[in-house]
């Protein structure tokens, strides 16, 4: 990354800064760049001048998803940091290694546990990225290739090298991934209704009284006209019907394919047809989740299960499987395992 209206100013600087994104910088997202870049800023504050529009890429408001292109011009606001701050920067991540599905030279893919974010901010010190980046002193590039919500588990892709990263989001980009989760739903999902086609927008909540600060994001199904409306296609399998102790209403066991990687997408398109996630905290029933917490369910039930995609160095198609987490498997009946494991499998790696 290099300044170019002249030398590198200090962190602490309140005045306009302009970078140009340099090949090394490219494929980073906005926010993860900008905590590079702004040291000892804390992080709801980088995110509070994305949300504002503050922060410019060519001229544009962005999203602190969107990702960098090498030759994007960033507009970065006056930000003061204090002596203090600046000389502290953040604590480190501590490090630590999650279980392995698959590593070579060029990528490594791991089973997230739930609970844990893919990488710091919005409140989060560390997550997934951070922690691995402590754990792997030596690795010179370790990148996400995707996201994970905090409370899903499940595969994750980490790219070891800038060419893998950006063949690997070119992919997800444009579709040429398999990504298959388990989800267990409330009711009976109506075995027929297989496609659901339902643009999503994003939203914020209300503030706290008396804080300038907005509420928590969330998403919404809205019609195809809403100015802030993107495509999203989910395909739905059931697997089998699921009931539970002292919870007459069953569940459905469903096997789960995005097309598009909307945020909240599996969460807020099969709540909008009145089957929310088992255990969601943010679109299921807070009764019903509470009965659930007394089976052992302390988590969402949706879980990261399959994932195809072509590899970036030799060019074989690849499809890695992460079985159910103890939590999750301990909470199905026997039936419902059994179905799950006659499902057809594809699952191998070179």
């Amino acid at each position: 990354m290099k300044n170019i209206i002249g030398a590198k100013p200090s962190p602490a600087a309140a005045e306009v800064r302009f970078l140009t994104v340099d090949g090394e910088s490219a494929g980073q997202r906005l926010d993860n760049f900008l905590f590079r870049q702004l040291k000892g800023v804390p992080k709801t504050h980088v995110y509070r001048i994305i949300r504002s529009g503050e922060v410019r890429i060519n001229k544009g408001r962005a999203q602190a998803e969107t990702r960098l292109a090498e030759g994007d011009v960033l507009r970065l606001p006056p930000v003061r940091v204090s002596a203090r701050a600046e000389e502290a920067g953040s604590p480190p991540a501590p490090g630590r290694e999650f279980p392995l599905l698959y590593e070579d030279d060029a990528l490594l893919a791991i089973d997230k546990p739930a609970g844990v974010a893919v990488h710091g901010g919005s409140g989060v010190s560390f997550g997934v990225i951070e922690q691995l980046r402590t754990a792997r002193p030596e690795a010179r590039f370790l990148e996400l290739v995707h996201r994970l919500d905090r409370e899903t588990s499940g595969i994750l892709l980490v790219a070891k090298k800038r060419s893998a990263l950006t063949a690997l989001q070119d992919q997800f980009r444009e579709r040429e991934t398999g990504k298959t989760y388990l989800a267990l739903v409330e009711g009976s999902w109506p075995a027929n209704r297989k496609v659901l086609d339902a643009p999503l927008a994003k939203y914020l909540l209300p503030g706290q009284a008396g804080s300038v600060e907005p509420g928590e994001r969330r998403v919404r199904v809205v019609a195809k006209d809403h100015p802030d409306a993107m495509r999203a296609v989910t395909l739905v399998k059931v697997l089998a019907r699921v009931t539970l102790p002292a919870d007459a209403a069953g569940f459905s066991l469903l096997a789960v394919t995005i097309k598009t990687g909307r945020t909240h997408q599996i969460r807020v398109h099969l709540a909008s047809g009145g089957h929310a996630i088992a255990g969601d905290d943010k679109y299921g029933d807070f009764e019903r989740n509470r009965a659930l917490h007394k089976l052992g369910l302390k988590r969402m039930f949706l879980h990261a299960w399959r994932l195809q995609f072509t590899h970036p160095a030799s060019g074989e198609r690849m499809a890695l499987q992460a079985d159910l987490p103890p939590e999750l498997h301990a909470l199905l009946p026997q039936a419902a395992l059994d179905a799950l494991a006659n499902h057809p499998s594809t699952a191998s790696h070179p």
